[in-house]
């Protein structure tokens, strides 16, 4: 066990006794970062109560430090686990400064008197998630945004070992959500604070986690690093996805292609067809892509969104075969797209086919 700072061993989890998940066995290392995903439902929230004792063990261990989690006094629990869970908080008459103060109870006397100490570690933990203009406000008046900054403040202020932190992304926008999570990420390195935590936000999870939990039916579905777990496969079982796609190399979650025979044949190369597969999928329009080399990020997104796509080899010349290929399926589709196509040594021939569009008038 001392390779592992926190360990759950045979774990059972639910409510009032009966099962939801159970044999749930994680080992993980102090400094880790660490995300659960998983459909709606499938137990995130209840693994994440019953590792901070807001439910009751149904079966197994959790251990932190070596220590069994639910032999330690709620003190020493304090001072060691910081929660951020998806509860609201409802305080009266509370300023946001208050609210991030109550991190320091655990270090307080009975009284909860903080000193000059305790209130500077509240400012600092204002500061470091820049809300230090919201601490005179009432914690019930500001947004749904706001308050998530200020209950994370409230954690750092704590000074934890542990962050365990339930859809922390939640009512954030896309800068507060990327703000939040660089903030969780420099305390895991600098700190060797260990983050767990739930997301819906799969493509941050990916880029985010040191370790991956994949939670689905009454079993952990798996467990590990990022490049193990996002795959395409992993993703379309663990959500049911059918109808549509997830694309582990842009980390996006993409609709389903348009069915139908190519209308339209786009000659692209180095990401400049990206935007123009997007406009013909919205459109409804079924069309063919090339000539495009495996990848490149062109033919990562097409192989999802084409109709048909003609490719050549990695770092291969086009080949006459291929370049026959791409002019029959040019000219069954009578339309051509010129998506900003770059031509060099490589596909010189992709060159040769725009000037044949040229001459035809197939442009569009």
């Amino acid at each position: 066990m001392k390779d592992y700072y926190i360990k759950t061993k045979d774990l059972s989890v639910g409510y009032q006794g009966k099962v939801l998940i159970r044999d749930i066995n994680l080992d993980i290392k102090k400094g880790e970062i660490v995300t659960l995903i998983g459909p709606n439902g499938a137990g995130k929230s209840t693994i994440l109560k019953s590792v901070t004792r807001q439910l009751k063990l149904i079966g197994g261990e959790v251990y932190l430090d070596s220590d069994e989690i639910r032999k330690l006094s709620y003190k020493s629990m304090a001072r060691k686990v910081a929660v951020m869970l998806t509860e609201r908080m409802k305080p009266e008459l509370m300023t946001c400064h208050d609210v991030v103060a109550t991190g320091r109870y655990p270090y307080t006397g009975r009284l909860g008197v903080l000193s000059r100490e305790d209130e500077n570690k509240v400012d600092e933990a204002l500061m470091a998630v820049h809300a230090q203009e919201l601490g005179i406000r009432n914690f019930l008046e500001i947004s749904d945004g706001q308050r998530q900054r200020i209950l994370l403040a409230r954690a750092i202020c704590q000074e934890p070992e542990v962050m365990i932190l339930d859809e922390p992304t939640s009512y954030l926008d896309i800068r507060h959500k990327l703000e939040l999570l660089e903030i969780l990420r420099k305390m895991a390195k600098e700190k060797e604070i260990t983050v767990i935590m739930s997301l819906h936000e799969i493509d941050l999870a990916q880029k985010i986690s040191d370790k991956v939990v994949c939670v689905k039916g009454d079993r952990i579905a798996g467990f590990g690093n990022p490049e193990e777990i996002f795959t395409e496969e992993k993703i379309r079982e663990l959500y049911g996805i059918d109808n549509g796609y997830y694309d582990p190399c842009f980390g996006s979650v993409e609709l389903p292609r348009v069915v139908g025979k190519p209308e339209v044949f786009v000659l692209s190369s180095c990401g400049t067809g990206i935007p123009v597969y997007r406009k013909l999928q919205k459109a409804g329009i079924p069309f063919a892509a090339g000539i495009l080399y495996p990848g490149e990020c062109d033919y990562q997104l097409a192989r999802l969104l084409a109709s048909e796509i003609i490719s050549e080899e990695p770092y291969e010349p086009i080949s006459c075969e291929t370049y026959r290929k791409a002019l029959e399926m040019m000219e069954q589709c009578k339309k051509v797209i010129n998506a900003g196509v770059k031509t060099g040594k490589m596909n010189q021939k992709a060159g040769e086919l725009l000037k044949i569009a040229e001459e035809r008038g197939m442009l569009i």
